[in-house]
């Protein structure tokens, strides 16, 4: 599966119709230490652009956008009990959430990882 990445800084992997969300490297970079994390609740609609949730750290605290329109259908218990883990591994197990896609159309917005490479480093 291949990453796909927004201009806000979330990192997205699409399995079927299910799209796992997550902050990128470079969020992380800047954020610092993350000490807390609030998900968005199962079940809930949101659209591409809305904020999903947010993302404390010793710095800053920071909005996660929805990268593409869905419902969310899981978030990860592990990161909420462990925040660090944004940090340690935010490709990985600091995944935040998954999101059933209402329009896969959307994919097509996002940038691949060597476009959002070049994006991160004009910085």
């Amino acid at each position: 599966m291949t990453k796909q990445f927004t201009e806000d800084h979330e990192w997205v992997e699409v399995s079927g119709d299910v799209a796992t969300v997550g902050i990128t490297h470079h969020a992380q970079d800047a954020l610092g230490d993350v000490v807390f994390v609030d998900l968005p609740e199962v079940g809930k609609a949101i659209a591409q652009k809305e904020v999903a949730g947010v993302v404390e750290s010793v710095k800053a605290a920071a909005d996660v956008y929805m990268p593409l329109s869905g419902e969310v259908v899981e978030v990860n218990e592990g990161l909420r009990a462990d925040p660090s883990l944004a940090n340690s591994d935010p490709l990985g197990a600091g995944w935040f959430f998954k999101v059933k896609l209402s329009d896969a159309g959307q994919l097509a917005g996002l940038l691949s990882e060597t476009a959002y490479a070049d994006f991160a480093a004009q910085g």
